[in-house]
C-alpha cells in the first residue's frame, strides 16, 4: 500500500480540480472567440455612409445597399 499523508491528497485534489477548471475555461474562452470570428467575417462597413452590412458573396468589391457604392473588402475581417 503507497502511503499518503492527508494534506498531501488534498493538495493533489486541488490541484487536479484547479486544473480541469483551467482547461474548460481556456477551452470555453477559445470557443467564444472562433464564434465571434466567424460572426463578423462577412461583415463589411461602408466607406461612404458608414452603414454596416453582411455580403457573403465572394465578389471583391461589394456594393452597399444603403448608398450603391463598391466597397473594398477588410483584410481582417472585422469592423
Amino acid at each position: 500500500m503507497i502511503r499518503v499523508s492527508l494534506t498531501l491528497l488534498i493538495f493533489i485534489y486541488l490541484a487536479v480540480f484547479l486544473t480541469v477548471i483551467f482547461s474548460l475555461w481556456i477551452w470555453a474562452e477559445w470557443s467564444r472567440q472562433r464564434r465571434e470570428r466567424r460572426a463578423v467575417r462577412h461583415r463589411i462597413r461602408c466607406a461612404m455612409c458608414a452603414f454596416a452590412f453582411e455580403d457573403p458573396s465572394e465578389t471583391p468589391l461589394p456594393r452597399c445597399p444603403r448608398c450603391g457604392s463598391l466597397n473594398e473588402r477588410d483584410p481582417f475581417g472585422g469592423l
